[in-house]
This record gives C-alpha cells, structure tokens and sequence, in this order.
C-alpha cells in the first residue's frame, strides 16, 4: 500500500496539475469557439423544413449497427470479425467522433452535396500504393473537384485544427451517392424548389416586418419643375423627422394631402405551393409528418424504414465494402453488413408474444432475448441452448422423476427405468 506522501506526490488533478504556464497557443493548436470539424449546410437548407427531414434520417440511419463480419457460401451471417475497420464502424471513428455521430454526419453530408467521401486518414501502409491497409481513423469530406481517378477532398485536419483540401486517388476513398439525388438534388428536383419556395416566403416576412411605412404623398400641386421638387423633398423629410421624432409615431399633415400606404399584405398562392410540394416530396421518399412527429404505425414505419433507410445503409455498405475490403477479403467471406433492431418498432404488450414465439421456434435462446430486452443475461446454463423450452429433452426423455424421500424406498428398479 502506497503511504500518504506517495499519493500525494503521484497523484494527479485537473485543476490543479493542469495549470502549466509554459503551455501557449502554439503547442496546443489553432483554437475556435466552434466546433470546426462540425458539417454545415450550404444552399440555404440550415434555413428551412428541409433540416428537420435531413436530421430524422440521419439519426435513423445511425441507429443502425454496421459491422465487418464473416458469412458462409450462402451469404449467411457467420460471426463479427474483430478488426480495425469494425471497431471505426462500431465504437470510434476518429478522435473527435464516434461511430454512430460519424455515420450521422456522412448521411447530413451526402444529403447535401448529393455526394460525400469517406476518407481513411489513418492507416498502417500508405493506401496509396494500393493493396490491403488497416484503417485507424475515418473522416467525411466533400468533394470539391473530379478528375478521372482521383478526387480533391476538404478534410478536417485534427493536427492543425483546420479544413484542408487534398487529392486522393478514388480507389481509397468511399465516394457515396445519394440514392434519392434526383429527387433531392437536382438543380429543378421537387427539394430543390420547396428550398427556393421557402426562401422566397422568408423574403417576404422579412420585407413586410421590416419596419418601413412605404408611403405615398399626394401633394396638391404639380411637381414638375426643379423648386416644386425641392419642395416636395423638404416635405416628405419633414413628415419623416414628425415620425422619427415623435414618441408613439405621430405626424400631422395639410388637409389638402393624401397618403397612400403601400405595405399592407398581399394575397399570393405562396403558401398554399410550398404545402403542394412538401406533400410531393414527403409522397417521392416515401417520408410522412407522422414520422417526424413520431406518431407512425407500424406499416408506416416498415415503408420508411424499406423506402429510404435500407438504400442509404445500403449504398453506404456496398461502397464502404467494395473500398476498404480487398478481393481476396471478399472471396474469403469478409462482408459489412447492417443490423436493425426489430424490438423498437415492437410495443411492450407484444414483446412477450414474440419472445415466445422465438425461442418456440429456435430462432434466439433466452438470454439473446434477455440481452435485448437490456436484462442480464442468466446464468442457468439451458438458458444459452438453441431449443424449444415447451418439448421434453431428448437425453433426460419425456421427464425427469425425482423420487421423494418417502417414496424413494418403497420404488423398485423396474419402475425407474420404465419411468413409472
């Protein structure tokens, strides 16, 4: 046991040994009050509906587990390898994110630009060179220029602090599309011009809250040479300073004026295109507000989750495979695939039912069910074995009797064995 005076010379505390003078800017980094390797949204989508429908996929994409794993000649799922590009994909992607926050901001991205790179920016060899590399860190970059084989990428660069732009040959990097481009990135897509719809009313608002009054002064005489004129302009600056002067806003004028106002509401047809073509696109994606509101059905749900979750995670998986998986890892069963948790989608009055159903049918044990459920797992042995708890065992036979200690004696041999 250490005594008092080496833990208190061992010991170490935030506050107090974090506090080294000689630490400057310099050694530290570049600083910001931002978190800079953040994904922002560009084209004005940060200012409309279009946010909310980017963020709630994006969150269901994440949820989803994707994994290296191995599968047999059937394309079965076998076991989930260990390995570097498993653990980026299922705990830590890189230094400032983890698996689930960087899938997230792949999805945010790819809608966006309407195509994103996943760039290994730490690996054992260069990947370059080509051939096999293990994969330390991953990160998201936009393309900011094509060329034939390799792409120019802006990266966050976690050394420096800052974006930068570098070249990479397309082979090394994953570069996903979005599966719904057309629909949602399209210079005239339906997305495209809910955007410009939005913008426009926004335009609008701020133009008619904007604090001006608009106002047209008739005078009574005519304004058409240069002393009328100037008489004019000495009049409306006269009613502008009354208005500006004045405490609530008051100003008087000569009986022989008259004042039109300009700035009263006008009646367009604005609004009523933006909800035609939100419902076109909620209808294009197979997306609907119960969604967004979290009141779906189960049919709704299962057409979103066929509809637009599973060709993300698929066009995601597929790149991601085809990429940062050799072919000699492809023939020998190396795939990535996803996983979706049926129990969320399940209410409570029904988990019972379909855990019984499960484990009747020896498709999970019970404490894969357990696990699920976030119960630990218990410790009964048969509780791991893949069987159907309402038949007898085969090696016990049809049942097990255990005499009592009444009976015990007065129960002949042939009995036992007959079962009797």
């Amino acid at each position: 046991m250490p005594t008092l005076i080496e833990r208190f010379k061992s010991g170490w505390d935030a506050f107090i040994n974090n506090k080294d003078p000689t630490y400057s800017q310099v050694q530290y980094g570049s600083s910001s009050y931002y978190r800079p390797d953040r994904a922002r949204l560009t084209r004005g989508n940060e200012r409309s509906i279009v946010t909310a429908i980017y963020n709630k996929i994006a969150i269901d994409v994440a949820q989803v587990r994707i994994q290296h794993v191995m599968v047999d000649e059937n394309g079965r799922y076998v076991e989930t390898i260990d390995s570097d590009l498993n653990y980026a994909l299922s705990t830590e992607a890189n230094i400032d994110q983890t698996a689930r926050s960087f899938i997230q901001d792949a999805v945010m991205s790819m809608f966006d630009e309407g195509v994103v790179a996943i760039v290994p920016v730490r690996t054992d060899v260069d990947p370059t060179l080509g051939g096999g590399f293990k994969i330390g860190q991953l990160r998201t970059g936009k393309i900011v220029q094509w060329y034939p084989q390799h792409i120019r990428v802006s990266l966050y660069n976690d050394q420096n602090g800052r974006r930068e732009e570098l070249i990479f040959p397309k082979s090394m990097c994953a570069i996903i599309e979005n599966p719904f481009y057309s629909i949602m990135n399209e210079p005239n897509s339906t997305l495209q011009r809910l955007i410009r719809k939005l913008a426009l009313l926004d335009g609008i608002d701020e133009q008619t809250s904007s604090g001006k009054l608009d106002l047209i002064i008739q005078l009574p005489y005519i304004i058409k040479t240069e002393a009328r004129r100037q008489q004019a302009e000495l009049r409306r600056k006269d009613i502008e300073m009354q208005l500006s002067g004045s405490k609530y806003g008051i100003a008087y004028t000569d009986g022989t004026e008259r004042i039109t106002q300009l700035n009263r509401p006008l009646e367009n047809n604005l609004l009523k295109q933006i909800e035609y073509l939100t419902n076109v696109l909620y209808s294009q994606l197979g997306f609907s507000e119960e969604i967004l509101k979290g009141i779906a059905d189960d049919k709704t749900m299962l057409n979103y989750n066929n509809h637009i979750i599973e060709p993300i995670l698929s066009a995601f998986i597929d790149e991601m495979g085809r990429k940062f998986l050799t072919k000699n890892a492809r023939t020998r069963g190396q795939r990535l695939m996803f996983f979706q948790d049926p129990f969320k989608l399940i209410p409570v009055t029904s988990i019972a039912e379909l855990s019984d159903k499960l484990t009747r049918n020896e498709i999970m044990s019970s404490n894969e069910v357990r696990s699920l459920l976030g119960l630990k797992p218990s410790k009964n042995p048969k509780a791991d074995e893949l069987r159907n708890k309402n038949m007898p065992d085969q090696k016990t036979g049809p049942s097990e009797i255990v005499p009592s200690d009444d009976t015990a004696e007065n129960t002949t041999e042939g009995e036992i064995q007959n079962g009797t």
